[in-house]
């Protein structure tokens, strides 16, 4: 049940991020209303602060939500953008995953 609450903050945290950054670039790129900065920012402060709600170090929870972060990415590519993921993409997405698991696991050995 750990892995999968840790789990389901790390795709949270992902969202809230990648809401954050792809605002300002509907205002910068596709001429949106400078208005999108306001939930942006939101959006960043909420990512910053889920990422404090892990109990352990910092640096080993910035490690883990990037193997997240591509996965949630790539999902956001394909049904965001519209743009199917290649088989390279979903790939180097699961090796982050795998990734993310090994380091998430070994901490709790350890």
């Amino acid at each position: 049940m750990l892995i999968l609450k840790t789990f389901g903050l790390y795709v949270i945290t992902a969202v809230a991020e990648i809401v954050g950054c792809y605002l300002p670039y509907l205002w910068l790129k596709k001429n949106g209303s400078s208005w999108l900065l306001v939930p942006a920012a939101v959006s960043l402060a909420l990512f910053a602060w889920l990422l404090t709600l892990h109990p352990t170090a910092s640096g080993r929870v910035y490690a883990a939500y990037g193997g997240v972060y591509i996965a949630v990415a790539m999902i956001w590519l394909w049904k965001v953008d519209g743009v199917p993921p290649t088989v390279w993409d979903l790939t180097g997405a699961a090796v982050a995953v795998a990734g993310m698991g090994i380091i998430v696991v070994g901490s709790w050995r350890s």
